[in-house]
């Protein structure tokens, strides 16, 4: 992948020499939504840096229900804990937006972190920021409307993909949701009929974010300002900084 075409912030925050050594290591693939990342309950094996597309982790349950605890697009990776110490995976991450991502060997960015500080410094702000992520959404989901958590959801999925139409079912949503198919059904219907959006089969169009913005929960901007915050800016003498 040329440098050119590297959007994922973590590696984007590195230094140059830092990502030359990660980069030799880096496979690049192409995802679909439904593609598994990782399971429960697993040996996290491998990193994922998205460049684009969105990734769900399911919190999933004993009789195989599941709902999304966070997402992670390129303003962050999957897995990254393992980047530090061996890890087993808690949630399911499954591909929820297509897109294209960047992997390396875990036990390889292992090594390379003990030695490089600010690889180390790097992975440890965003898994902070994907940790505050997760715990605000146990909050969401425990105190705001279907309504509210949807917008929300809508512009999240909307940063990630940087697209106005975004393939989905009902089905995947209400599974995201933790809700039933029927009750996603009504609440889209509610945002088309006020004129936020086009929901049509397998798909839904944003036709006035700042519309969404109104309606969503505070969740949204307070997730995204604590990322704002913690997670690092991309490097001056990084792979994504402007030639020249």
């Amino acid at each position: 992948m040329k440098r050119s075409e590297l959007t994922n912030t973590v590696l984007c925050a590195l230094d140059v020499e830092t990502y030359d050594r990660i980069a030799a290591h880096l496979s690049h693939a192409d995802f679909e939504r439904g593609d598994l990342f990782h399971e429960p309950n697993t040996q996290i094996n491998r990193i994922y840096f998205p460049h684009s597309g969105v990734v769900s982790l399911l919190t999933v349950m004993a009789d195989g229900s599941a709902i999304e605890t966070s997402t992670v697009g390129r303003e962050s990776a999957i897995g990254l804990g393992a980047a530090l110490a061996p890890a087993r995976s808690f949630n399911r991450s499954i591909g929820q937006a297509a897109g294209r991502v960047s992997s390396i060997d875990a036990e390889r960015l292992r090594a390379i972190s003990r030695d490089t500080p600010r690889l180390r410094e790097v992975i440890v702000r965003h898994a902070d920021a994907l940790l505050a992520q997760a715990q605000q959404s146990v909050a969401c989901n425990a105190l705001h409307d279907v309504e509210e958590r949807f917008c929300r959801w809508l512009l999240t999925c909307h940063d990630r993909t940087q697209s106005d139409e975004i393939q989905l079912t009902q089905e995947f949503l209400a599974m995201m949701l933790g809700v039933q198919r029927t009750t996603v059904t009504q609440v889209a219907g509610m945002l088309q009929s006020a004129g936020l959006i086009r929901s049509s089969r397998g798909r839904v169009q944003i036709l006035d974010r700042p519309g969404l913005e109104r309606r969503a929960c505070e969740c949204y901007e307070v997730v995204r300002n604590y990322f704002d915050v913690v997670t690092p800016e991309p490097a001056s003498d990084g792979p994504c900084a402007p030639a020249g």
